[in-house]
């Protein structure tokens, strides 16, 4: 407590100019303030203001110093603030994005649980496989499955992402299972092609991402497409736990080449700041990462 107070007092200071404001700001002494920075600077050992009779410099140290203790007690203040707003109330219209086929799966079918929980708040959920401009196009949280770009954006991890290689039992026993990553050329692989081009399958290999550019007599620029072929037996594909876990737990696709771990593709809240964000917000981000940590949860059925 002590060390706290001598650094507010070190702050309020060199915000108000002189010892003797502070003092009054308090309601205390200026010879009780200047014993505090006594205190503060005898227990860094080094000294952060020349004070004169007539006005106070802050030292190199001392400006180096007040910045990180500014940066601290914002922090503070905005760790109670979200506390006390986490008793409150929350309330509005939250606009949310969301890739289509996650969207599917995993948003629109848990935004039932948290309605219930916050009855004054409305949501619009958009599903789109582009990149929504967050602040341009007026969203609140976007949920994206990768790692965030945007250095002026905000993000929350909510869940890993882990990416496995699948067939069909069917599949498996009548064309065997590769054992390493030169046998998916004996395969059949579907594919994700975008614009004609096709996206490689990344793998972990010798302490190295390698990215494979498979061969298929089937292409496409949708996912679920994909997990559809792969479900009736027509190839290996690459897809995400997230859609396919719950096909592996109910026995109808098995992952392949699971000591090639991929690269984590991990999912994430993004929004435009953290400062003052909407209880709404906050509360919609805390309740996504609450769900999705819980066990089992990506293998359960898909709704």
């Amino acid at each position: 407590m002590g060390q706290f107070r001598q650094i507010s007092t070190f702050v309020e200071v060199v915000a108000r100019g002189s010892l003797s404001a502070a003092a009054r700001a308090e309601g205390i002494a200026p010879a009780m303030i200047g014993r505090r920075l006594d205190a503060l600077e005898a227990r860094l050992g080094v000294k952060l203001l020349q004070r004169t009779t007539r006005k106070l410099a802050l030292t190199d140290e001392g400006a180096a110093f007040l910045e990180d203790c500014q940066r601290i007690l914002a922090e503070l203040e905005e760790a109670e603030s979200a506390v006390s707003e986490r008793s409150a109330h929350a309330t509005g219209h939250l606009m949310i994005s969301a890739p289509a086929g996650f969207g599917r799966q995993h948003v629109a079918p848990v935004l039932p649980s948290f309605l219930s929980e916050h009855r004054d708040v409305t949501v619009t959920l958009n599903m789109s496989d582009r990149v929504v401009d967050i602040v341009g196009e007026g969203i609140d949280v976007a949920i994206r499955i990768a790692s965030l770009s945007d250095s002026s954006l905000v993000s929350v991890k909510l869940a890993d992402n882990e990416r496995v290689v699948v067939g069909s039992p069917a599949y498996l026993k009548r064309y065997g299972k590769p054992e390493t990553l030169a046998d998916l050329t004996k395969h059949n692989c579907l594919a994700i092609s975008s614009e004609g081009s096709q996206r490689g399958w990344t793998f972990r290999e010798g302490g190295k991402n390698v990215v494979l550019k498979v061969n298929g007599n089937m292409a496409c620029n949708d996912g679920q497409v994909l997990h559809e072929w792969a479900l009736a037996g027509k190839g290996l594909a690459w897809r995400s736990m997230w859609e396919v876990g719950s096909a592996i737990e109910a026995g109808k696709l098995q992952t392949v080449l699971d000591g090639y771990s991929a690269p984590g593709n991990d999912i994430y809240a993004v929004f435009a700041q953290r400062r003052h964000l909407p209880l709404r917000v906050r509360a919609f981000v805390d309740f996504l990462r609450h769900t999705y940590a819980q066990p089992d949860y990506w293998r359960k059925p898909a709704k």
